[in-house]
């Protein structure tokens, strides 16, 4: 080849690099990370379902804004509730907002409709009145019959309403400058707040507004919609002694951006860390020491460009793709440098591609997301290293015989003994299984976010950091039987459970003025009563379906499994034709941890079934499919136990331990008993080098400020050390070293060992 074509096949080669890699970086521009709560939930699960439809008619979990004072009372005070009815106005114009809810139009709807109510009923009195006198004056009567007439046609209006014209009367004309109609409203006679106003004053010093968005926003709206809340609020200057904005959309829009924040960092830290370990370590010559890292960072740039281009979402997990796959993925190249079978390497990349991808059978998306982008990004590297390994790593040269003596394999009893200890180690982490504690409620994903602190001072001053709806769907859900029904739920889940739920509104709580038994006709001019902009958060517009809405904490997924079902239990039959169902993200969490529990062992160990079943296919030798198998078997029964000892609890990706250590376990394996049988010492220190880059992909996690990734990273990191001691034991015990005639040993050329300290 003349210099003139070497060198247009090298600009070949650099302009397709480049153009694949632009297309590659355009595609991570198009990335859609979404951190939201249906990440972590069943796909299809009923109760999420019945979730969304519920948010659907009244609106989406509240971004709550907490305005506390230092005296009882001040924010309802003088000009503090006007500027507070321009803000919830100001809020209820921003997009994505289903509604708004908040003390100062609470107040000023109440206002508005006592007004209409007393001129209605002042002006229907005077109307019978009126038409009383008017015909005892054409009968002919004397005025004082005419008087008696007038206050005979009043009596039964009075006995009726006059009550209600006493009790609104003596707090003066009903405004929001009136300071004794809000007291009145708000407070009940010991100056607490009264119950059925909880929700948007939820104590003597502090108010509340809840900012319901649309269902089914997506994470930029919701980070938009929660920037927006913010910068509102903030140029409201609310003289207030404390303003806090949290609940669930605050912290999905947190975690989002937290991601997408830790993402480019982690990663790069990660390609750091591991180029470093490459690059330092004389483990083959310079020009080829960083071919790994290179090749793995095309492949990743590769792997995330396509998810960005067929625009299919990525979840929390994208964390923790870069740090992982650049420790993985550089594997495949560092035993193509080490002229390794290119068959064995194409098997053991496949067999860890399908452990990472067999998570697809656990039942939280974030998890199984994360399989399968990380075995996409195996593929890809490896086919990419394949295509360098032609460019840049010679040929085997001829076999050398090593000088190297046999090694003596292990006595029948001591392969006994070894072996049996190892079965009853593996066993014992392996039934831990069931007993670890499981972390699975949504606002434990951001431990240590500045957004969670703000979300458990609310939940201090509210009783609740989220809500449990016991929904009503039916052809009407607004009777008589209904209400009756709701009535004798409500006073049932309080008496068996009210000290966890705390009600924040209800029909019931609306109507209460009408008393136990309302006629139809009564039930629908109460509803007209009622401001419609309080009937339409518990009541829907077509009335075919209605809720009773009860706050709740988050904290314990446990808990509130048992809540959930105790609920099941004191509530009363339904009536005909209703379909009664309890709802809210309480709820939705307790399907993500019930899902995660049942699928403890399925998703523990499909990882490793799938990778054995690769390799059993891939590799000329069975026996090191078997090995590898029960390799992997025993690191995580090591790990299990190891985090049973010391305290570490699942949650929805450390749940996957079983195929994400099969995926380096097999690998190590494989490999170590190819190095045996050889007595090739390169292939040896390949490991252990593999081994350290994948460790540190893992450790990099640690530095996240999301709890659920430094969990992953820091269990993984040590995993990568317990499938080197587990690989290094079953290799141990079960390979014979071949003799140096029957097959060749180390590939490295006297020039090219792995000699550390050696100079280049």
């Amino acid at each position: 080849m003349t210099g003139r074509q070497s060198f247009a096949r090298v600009a070949l080669g650099v302009t397709l690099l480049a153009a694949v890699l632009g297309g590659a970086v355009a595609g991570i521009a198009r990335l859609d990370v979404r951190t939201g709560v249906d990440s972590f939930v069943p796909a299809g699960d009923p109760v999420a379902r019945a979730t969304d439809d519920v948010a659907a008619s009244f609106g989406g979990d509240p971004i709550v804004v907490l305005v506390e004072s230092d005296k009882p009372g001040q924010q309802l005070a003088g000009d503090r509730l006007p500027a507070l009815l321009r803000l919830e106005g100001e809020l209820s114009t921003l997009p994505d907002v289903a509604s708004v809810y908040g003390p100062a139009t609470v107040l000023n709807q109440i206002a508005g409709q006592t007004q209409t109510l007393f001129a209605e009923l002042t002006g229907y009195r005077d109307g019978l009145r009126a038409k009383a006198e008017q015909r005892a004056r054409a009968q002919g009567q004397s005025p004082a019959e005419v008087r008696a007439a007038g206050r005979a046609a009043t009596a039964d209006f009075d006995r009726r309403y006059a009550g209600l014209l006493q009790q609104g009367l003596p707090a003066g004309l009903p405004t929001l400058y009136n300071e004794k109609f809000v007291r009145t409203v708000v407070y009940g006679p010991g100056g607490a707040p009264k119950p059925q106003w909880h929700f948007v004053v939820p104590s003597d010093d502090s108010v509340a507004i809840l900012v319901r968005p649309h269902q089914d926003m997506d994470q930029q709206a919701t980070e938009r919609l929660v920037g927006a809340v913010h910068r509102t609020v903030g140029a409201a200057n609310l003289d207030a002694k404390r303003v806090t904005i949290s609940g669930i959309p605050t912290v999905v829009a947190a975690l989002g951006e937290q991601a997408r924040h830790e993402v480019p960092l982690l990663g790069g830290v990660a390609l750091l860390a591991v180029g470093a370990w490459f690059l330092l370590v004389r483990w083959t010559t310079l020009r080829r020491r960083m071919l790994p890292l290179v090749t793995t960072a095309i492949g990743t740039a590769l792997t995330l460009g396509l998810f960005g281009w067929t625009g299919m979402p990525v979840s929390l997990g994208v964390v923790a793709f870069l740090p992982v796959l650049l420790g993985v993925g550089s594997d495949f190249m560092t035993f193509l440098n080490q002229r390794l079978d290119t068959r064995v390497v194409v098997t053991v990349a496949a067999a860890t591609a399908a452990s990472f991808a067999a998570l697809a059978v656990t039942p939280i998306p974030v998890v199984a997301e994360l399989g399968a982008t990380l075995a996409t990004g195996i593929l890809v590297s490896l086919a990419v290293g394949l295509v360098v390994a032609r460019w840049f790593v010679p040929p085997a040269p001829p076999a050398v015989t090593s000088a190297a003596p046999l090694a003596r394999p292990p006595s029948a009893r001591v392969r006994v003994a070894a072996g049996g200890a190892a079965v009853l180690v593996a066993a014992s982490g392996w039934a831990m299984l069931p007993g670890l504690p499981l972390r699975a409620d949504f606002q434990g994903l951001a431990a240590d976010l500045p957004v969670l602190h703000d979300a458990r001072h609310v939940e201090d001053v509210m009783d609740s950091s989220g809500e449990v709806a016991i929904s009503l769907t039916g052809k009407d859900t607004v009777t008589r039987q209904t209400l009756d029904w709701m009535r004798s739920a409500q006073n049932a889940v309080i008496a068996a459970h009210g000290d966890e739920l705390r009600p924040v509104l209800s029909p019931p709580m609306l109507l209460r003025f009408l008393g136990a038994n309302p006629t139809p006709d009564q039930l629908q001019a109460g509803l007209r009563l009622v401001p419609r902009y309080l009937t339409s958060s518990v009541i829907r517009d077509d009335q075919h379906m209605t809720m009773l809405s009860f706050g709740v904490e988050l904290d314990d997924a446990e808990e509130l499994a048992r809540l959930r079902d105790d609920l099941h239990r004191v509530l009363p039959p339904p009536p005909d034709g209703v379909d009664v169902r309890i709802t809210g993200l309480p709820m939705v969490a307790v399907s993500g941890y019930e899902a995660i529990s049942q699928s403890r062992y399925v998703t523990a160990g499909f990882g490793i079934l799938a990778a054995v079943a690769v390799l059993a296919i891939g590799l000329r030798r069975r026996g090191d499919a078997v090995r590898a198998g029960a390799a992997a078997v025993l690191t995580t029964g090591l790990a299990l136990l190891l985090m049973r000892l010391t305290g570490i609890d699942l949650n929805p990706v450390t749940a996957a331990v079983g195929s994400l250590t099969a995926a380096v376990a097999c690998e190590f394996t494989v490999v170590l008993a190819e190095a045996v049988r050889r007595r090739a010492a390169g292939l040896r220190r390949a490991v252990l080098l593999a081994a350290a880059a994948s460790a540190t992909g893992y450790g990099v996690l640690v530095l996240s400020q999301l709890a659920i990734i430094r969990a992953f990273g820091a269990l993984l990191a040590g995993t990568v050390g317990l499938s080197v001691l587990a690989a290094a034991f079953v290799v141990w015990l079960s390979v014979r070293t071949e003799r140096a005639d029957a097959a060749p040993a180390d590939h490295d050329t006297p020039d090219d060992r792995m000699l550390v300290g050696a100079s280049r």
